[in-house]
């Protein structure tokens, strides 16, 4: 197959890849086109929704178009240029998508700004994509670009939420900004819109990066819409003409997963999208799906986390008898969807317990829930199986238009991430005698290359234009793929041993139910140490972890003969059987372990939990290891101060 061409600036169009056959094959539509088709289908159906007070508001599939098109206008008369970018910064809302889609029908570029990042965050990806105009949420979001005076090519602000603090000039309102375009004529945005062409570029995603400045992905319409089409197929997604499909729109549309469920995926199959609140993950996101009822639902690992940290604390509450029962229900649970047997005993507990459950997390009609963008431990999936709630693992990555592959009914098993979507092939590349190698992806989601920096694209594709993830996977005798570790996460310590920290990290919050983060340290050392943190209360604000613990620890603290209630009383190795019991976990961890390299040999807990605020994860809750090293390097100093390997009465190392 001869390489497709690689895009460097904004402007270049690509040579898709296409197939002979099936999907691959499809003919390629842009953005434009998959919605006027959306539109000829779907015309009266509800498209988007939301709250305004306690008055629902929506609007159907050709309004929603009609309002892209004005939103498109208003662009252009406010001068955006070809090839330039609108930056969007600010939580999701029907405003974000009809920003996005009319920035794209416009001719410009589409770019989500994170609502976390700084203000020279934010001016870098203003300035990297060039862009003319910033559509941003409130004035919280508004400081952050005026704080900034380097950006040449902005030419206008739009605020979509609450009135406007301060008149400048070139400040919109979104009422204002639509008013604009409203009596302008048609015939300049239809002579743009025929100009496009589906190997184009029509959106950017910058890649959060967890090391290194930001990239801009190019992805053109038909990475969008193709992989709209090949997603949609995959997981058998109802055409709203038999049953429409509900999802909830919550997720930072800055990133590809929340963009391609919520705006893309939903639109080719002619779905409604529901808005949350802002506050959403700060706690009710919970009410939201109450209200929606969703039959669709993507989380990032943490969402599902926390509903099960909430669930066992509720748990913890409940009367002996409904707590008995509900444990019971759950064992039989797991076991018949891990066997399917025992069926009448599993139907009686599935009408006692899981109805209830699936209706107290507003998830009843939810036949597809899914997680992706971060590593999920075994023991969050066994547990929502065991509520009949089996999570749908997805994998892939910005450059591959989000997904590569899903796990759906058909093709489930615990922990694998799925087959590859249609139309879509994987490779493993230089595969250990384990079978394990770095995944490579080849389809028409393969994005068209990073912008201006063609350096950077050349190492991400290669000749044959396979994109290399930067993962190590397998594959088992049925296909399924199964990720075991990051090439750049991997650590080799001193002695020359590779060590994937995650399943090692997965282990120790398996076998310690207390701890929330853990983090794996020895890259280049002689053993291995780990950074924990304790399980806290989150401040429904600022989303800072509080020193109080979540109910379900203070349980196990209590399990131990301990009154803890505070991470402060257990930190830093102040509570001797909270201690002994965190040691006793890690040494049945270090049985496990397939080399005496492998064992974790030092750790401390430290006095706050991890949280995107403070700096230690990502967006979509990824830990980012270089901050952490940096953050606590004093802590980690520590642990290699001392040059022979320790056994102190405090912390004994297990027997060999």
């Amino acid at each position: 197959i001869p390489a497709p061409k690689l895009a460097v600036g904004g402007e270049a169009d690509v040579k898709l890849r296409m197939g002979d056959s099936g999907l691959a094959a499809e003919t390629p539509l842009t953005v434009n086109q998959m919605f006027t088709s959306a539109v000829e289908r779907y015309g009266n159906y509800t498209a988007l929704s939301w709250k305004e007070g306690e008055q629902q508001k929506s609007l159907n599939y050709s309004e929603y178009y009609q309002t892209c098109r004005t939103a498109a206008k208003s662009f252009l008369k406010l001068g955006l240029q070809r090839y330039h970018g609108v930056g969007i910064l600010g939580f999701n809302s029907s405003e974000w998508f009809i920003a996005d889609i009319g920035a794209i029908l416009a001719g410009g570029f589409a770019v989500g700004i994170y609502t976390t990042n700084s203000p020279e965050a934010c001016q870098y990806v203003a300035d990297n994509c060039k862009a003319n105009i910033i559509v941003v949420e409130n004035q919280k979001q508004l400081q952050k670009i005026l704080q900034v005076n380097k950006l040449p090519h902005l030419k206008a602000i739009i605020q979509y939420k609450d009135a406007l603090k301060e008149k400048r000039s070139n400040l919109y309102t979104w009422a204002e900004f639509m008013e604009l375009g409203r009596d302008e004529p048609d015939e300049p945005l239809d002579a743009i819109i025929s100009s496009q062409k589906p190997n184009q570029c029509c959106t950017l995603i910058y890649t959060s990066g967890t090391t290194g400045q930001p990239k801009g992905v190019m992805l053109s319409h038909d990475n969008l819409t193709w992989t709209a089409l090949s997603t949609s197929r995959h997981v058998h997604l109802t055409d709203a003409t038999q049953a429409q499909e509900l999802v909830v729109s919550y997720l930072p549309l800055s990133h590809i997963a929340a963009q391609m469920v919520d705006i893309w995926v939903t639109m080719k199959v002619g779905g409604a999208t529901y808005f949350a609140q802002p506050d959403a993950l700060k706690g009710s996101l919970v009410n939201t799906l109450k209200e929606v009822r969703p039959t669709a639902f993507m989380g990032v690992p943490r969402v599902w986390e926390k509903m099960q940290e909430k669930m066992k604390s509720i748990g913890a509450k409940s009367s002996t008898v409904r707590r008995k029962v509900a444990a019971w229900a759950k064992d039989v649970g797991l076991q018949t969807n891990l066997t399917k047997i025992n069926q009448y005993v599993y139907r009686i507990a599935k009408k006692l317990v899981f109805k209830k459950v699936r209706k107290a997390l507003g998830l009843d009609r939810c036949t597809k829930c899914y997680t992706g963008a971060a590593p999920i431990t075994k023991d969050t999936l066994e547990f929502f199986l065991s509520l009949d709630i089996p999570l749908y693992e997805l994998y892939g990555m910005s450059e591959s238009t989000g997904p590569h592959t899903i796990s759906h009914p058909e093709a489930f098993k615990l922990t694998s991430c799925g087959k590859e979507l249609p139309g879509c092939k994987t490779k493993l590349h230089n595969p250990d005698e384990e079978g394990n190698g770095e995944i490579c992806f080849w389809g028409r989601h393969v994005f068209m290359g990073y912008l201006n920096m063609p350096d950077k694209t050349d190492e991400a594709l290669d000749a044959e234009g396979w994109l290399h993830s930067g993962d190590l996977g397998k594959h088992d005798e049925n296909g399924f793929l199964f990720i075991t570790g990051r090439i750049k996460e991997l650590i080799i310590t001193a002695g020359g041993e590779n060590i994937p920290p995650v399943p090692i990290e997965d282990a120790v919050k398996e076998a310690v139910p207390l701890i929330s983060n853990a983090m794996l340290i020895g890259d280049k050392r002689k053993f291995l140490s780990m950074l924990l943190t304790i399980k806290c209360q989150v401040n429904a604000e600022s989303a800072d972890p509080e020193d109080e613990l979540m109910p379900e620890a203070v349980e196990f603290c209590r399990k131990l003969g301990s009154n803890a209630t505070r991470v402060s009383e257990i930190a830093g190795g102040r509570e001797r059987a909270i201690n002994a019991a965190i040691q006793e976990g890690i040494n049945r961890v270090n049985e496990k372990a397939t080399s005496n390299a492998q064992r974790i040999q030092k750790w401390i807990v430290l006095d706050r939990d991890f949280s995107v605020t403070g700096g230690e994860l990502g967006p979509t809750m990824k830990l980012k290891r270089p901050v952490v090293m940096k953050m606590y390097k004093e802590q980690i100093e520590n642990f290699y101060k001392e040059l022979a390997t320790p056994t102190t009465p405090d912390n004994p190392l297990p027997p060999k």
